[in-house]
């Protein structure tokens, strides 16, 4: 027994040493960062860094990894082993040493010294830093010095050069020294900015890594620039070096950039082979989408994961599956891509989201003579194999929005796989105002506030318009860009004269000019983008015009009673008032003694109006006004014939509309200024003298309204004064209506009744068989059947006939002069009246 415990002793020791040695295998070949500041970097867990190194295992390739900044801090203790030999192209005798600190960011975040007891740990334990001092002090630099600092990188040995910074302006210059390092093999990874616009270059060039930011959530960082270029995130927040050998917290895209340049640092460390667009498209195709379709404008590919650039089997086309239109791989409008069509029965469709109208433009290259067949979904055909030339693009024409491009070997026995390389591009569509890059050629624009929207379409594009003002007036002009690309300014000259010149916001600012004094004449406006582009510009600039003529008001002066303009009975008077203390007189007459109303419309809403009214010895007779907000008031009085005056003031002057002013008289019939000259007059008059009938207030009868049933029934009650009532049951009037106890006593008469679905209906509007049947029963008329119907719109089966025939009969009533009554028509308060009248006076 002692001898078997003695053996599983030395087993177990065995297996411990065995163990003991795996683990010591396993912590060199997986190294975990020991830096006592690491737990400040979370940015590195949301790009799985832990993972990446251990998948990197012993692989430590060298990389030299050249920053293009404000240089680096050449003593940071946590950067010092990591540096080789950089130049300062500001003062070529001084070395790059950082007098900012934004570039000494950037390199701890790619190669701060791994595992040195020190600070933090650097993304990249195999990169090199080679610092390029390009950019001044304050941060700020121009494209010759950063185009200078690139070619130094790659002609000094950089395999990655990163940018954490941009410039809005496109060059042919910076076009170049893109494509010379590209030619060499040499990856460019560039922040796309932080002021939520368009992509900034260099970032912006297709062959370049435009990175942009998010945050800890996983989402895009407001503030992070965005496009149809951008095409990986990184974390937008970091912990990193800093000026002076320590450490601090920093945001921005200009932080994320140096996030995937490390990254590309492990995967060229690891896989030394690959060329620059393996690496591009390597970390491009294991990116975590963060979208629920592909490439978007605001993640591009997706999330920086460094673990998956380093474990994921690189694809050669890795947009499959696409063989059909459901399937289409979504592309940036601006791209270079590689893939393959592994044979005739393969299609390769993509997807190209357009922002505006415009033109696509497709560059694709064949090794094979007989090529690739491109096919848009509006239609258009285009083969490009060996023989074509490939400096040549195709151009489409496209609408905003979606579409889709197909690619297939045009040879349909093909049995080997083919690889193409496609490049696209945009260029957007040319606007309306078009052709009007000469002040002669200036489009002419309507003397009137308005808004229009246009495009710099191609190289050079000036936009001119004209507005011939015919009033004086003022004048603001806003001009508005939707990218940072632009830098818009506006020129503003009156014919013959000096003209103005509007710059003040700089890049994708707003530019506004003053309120301006215009006299009547040819004013010209041109926009334009102050910087120098090579190509169309993708996105609009807005144009709003504010004009406001200064009006003439014809009635001055007016400003004192005995200067009163007369105002004709219904003539509509228009007038402003072009000062704070304006105040303008109105005269007018009443030739009989009846109801005055005075009309104001068209004030400004912003505007309060006052009108006194006033008599011939200017004794005051009230004093009105509109309601804040309001346009319009009205006055009604009574008054004796005689002379009247009206002052009119506004509490701030305006001159932008003109108010009007309408003054009428009516004479008043038994109280009402809407029955004089009526047929109906006499039987009004005399129902509402016996206070049988009343109007609505405000002096109106509405005689041509129609009367509805509760009206009816209360006409009839009052008239024949009637004094029983029955409680009424009908589903749609109960005692809370206004009209239950006028209602109640007409049904308890027998004169009026409901509808055989129990109600009343008591404000439909009542029929003029209803008003014949209601006044036959007061009259205790059953109707007659013999004879025929004295209309000819009623038959015999006509429910009212026998009614109809008495009451014709009887000459209550008659029809229309071409021989109907209408029945089902609507009566109206006049007829009702007049029949009514005629009933009591029987």
């Amino acid at each position: 027994m002692k001898r078997a415990r003695h053996l599983w002793l030395i087993i177990l020791m065995m297996l411990v040493v065995g163990l003991t040695g795996m683990i010591t295998k396993v912590e060199a070949a997986y190294p975990v960062s020991t830096d006592p500041m690491r737990v400040k970097q979370t940015y590195l867990d949301m790009i799985h860094i832990d993972q990446a190194w251990a998948a990197a295992g012993d692989s430590r390739t060298p990389i030299v990894v050249a920053v293009v900044d404000t240089g680096v801090d050449l003593v940071h203790p946590d950067l010092v082993g990591n540096l080789v030999d950089g130049v300062n192209l500001l003062q070529p005798s001084k070395k790059p040493q950082d007098d900012n600190g934004h570039g000494t960011n950037v390199a701890g975040i790619i190669a701060a010294t791994f595992n040195n007891d020190k600070g933090i740990a650097g993304i990249a334990p195999n990169a090199k830093i080679m610092p390029i001092k390009a950019l001044e002090a304050d941060g700020t630099g121009g494209e010759a010095k950063l185009g200078e600092g690139i070619k130094y990188a790659v002609d000094h040995g950089a395999k990655i050069v990163v940018l954490s910074l941009g410039l809005n302006k496109y060059s042919d210059y910076m076009e170049g020294i893109v494509q010379y390092a590209e030619e060499r093999n040499v990856l460019l990874v560039a922040a796309v900015g932080n002021e939520s616009t368009s992509v900034k270059y260099p970032a912006a060039y297709p062959t370049v890594l435009a990175v942009g930011g998010v945050n800890s959530e996983r989402l895009a960082d407001p503030r992070s620039n965005f496009g149809p270029e951008l095409d990986l995130v990184a974390p937008w927040d970091v912990y990193t070096t800093a000026l002076g050998g320590g450490y601090q917290y920093q945001d921005g895209s200009s932080m994320s950039a140096p996030q995937v340049a490390a990254a590309a640092a492990l995967v060229w460390g690891k896989y030394p082979s690959m060329n620059v667009y393996q690496v591009r498209a390597q970390l491009e195709q294991t990116a975590e989408d963060l979208s629920s379709g592909g490439w978007d404008s605001r993640t591009g590919y997706g999330l920086l994961r460094a673990d998956l650039a380093l474990t994921k089997p690189y694809s050669e086309d890795y947009f499959e599956p696409n063989e059909n239109m459901n399937q289409a791989a979504i592309l940036p409008v601006h791209t270079a891509v590689k893939a393959v069509l592994s044979s005739a029965q393969d299609q390769d469709w993509y997807a190209i989201d357009a922002a505006y109208d415009g033109f696509i433009k497709l560059w694709l290259n064949s090794a094979d003579s007989s090529g690739v067949r491109v096919r848009f979904d509006s239609g258009e055909t285009f083969i490009a194999n060996s023989t074509s030339d490939g400096s040549q693009p195709f151009t489409v024409p496209v609408t905003k929005g979606r579409t889709y491009v197909q690619l297939q070997t045009v040879d349909r026995s093909r049995k080997t796989a083919l690889n193409y390389s496609m490049r696209t591009d945009f260029v957007i569509y040319k606007d309306p105002f078009e052709d009007n890059d000469k002040q002669y050629k200036a489009f002419v624009l309507p003397d009137r506030s308005q808004s229009i929207r246009g495009t710099f379409h191609q190289k050079g594009d000036l936009d001119w318009f004209a507005i011939s003002l015919k009033n004086s007036g003022t004048m603001r002009i806003r001009l508005s860009v939707d990218t940072g690309r632009i830098d818009p300014m506006i020129l503003f000259q009156k014919e013959g004269e000096k003209s103005i010149t509007i710059d003040q916001a700089g890049d994708g600012g707003i530019e506004v000019s003053s309120q301006m004094d215009l006299l009547p004449g040819q004013y010209y406006i041109r926009v334009s983008n102050m910087k120098d582009y090579s190509e169309p510009i993708t996105g609009e600039y807005t144009l709003e015009i504010e004009y406001t003529p200064k009006l003439i008001d014809p009635n001055e002066p007016n400003d004192k009673s005995y200067q009163a303009t007369f105002a004709a009975m219904n003539s509509v008077y228009e007038g402003v008032f072009n000062k704070s203390d304006d105040v303008d007189w109105f005269e007018f007459r009443m030739s009989k003694d009846g109801l005055a109303q005075v009309r104001l419309t068209n004030i400004p809403t912003s505007r309060i109006l006052y009108a006194t009214l006033y008599d011939s010895s200017l004794k005051e007779q009230g004093i009105y006004r509109n309601d804040y907000g309001t346009d319009q008031f009205f006055i009604e009085k009574t008054l004796p014939a005689g002379t009247y005056y009206i002052k009119l003031q506004a509490n701030q002057w305006f001159m932008s509309q003109m108010y009007r002013l309408k003054v009428g008289s009516y004479a008043l019939v038994s109280g009402f200024a809407d029955i004089d000259g009526h047929w109906a007059k006499d039987a009004i008059s005399q129902l509402t003298e016996q206070g049988v009938i009343s109007g609505y207030g405000n002096y109106r009868f509405a005689p041509n309204q129609p009367i509805t049933r509760a009206e009816a029934a209360t006409v009839l009650t009052r008239a024949l004064k009637l004094s029983k009532r029955q409680e009424l049951r009908f589903n749609d009037m109960d005692a809370s209506h206004w009209a239950y106890d006028y209602v109640a006593k007409a049904v308890q008469a027998n004169i009026v009744d409901g509808y055989p679905d129990g109600t009343f209906g008591p404000d439909r509007t009542l029929t003029r068989m209803e008003m014949t049947q209601m006044l036959a029963r007061s009259m205790n008329m059953t109707g007659k059947k013999r004879g025929s119907s004295p209309f000819s719109d009623v038959n015999d089966t006509y429910w009212g006939v026998g009614i109809l025939k008495q009451m014709s009969a009887d000459g209550w009533i008659s029809g229309y002069s071409d021989g109907t009554f209408r029945p089902d028509e609507q009566a109206t308060r006049a007829e009702f009246v007049t029949l009514l009248a005629k009933v009591m006076n029987r």
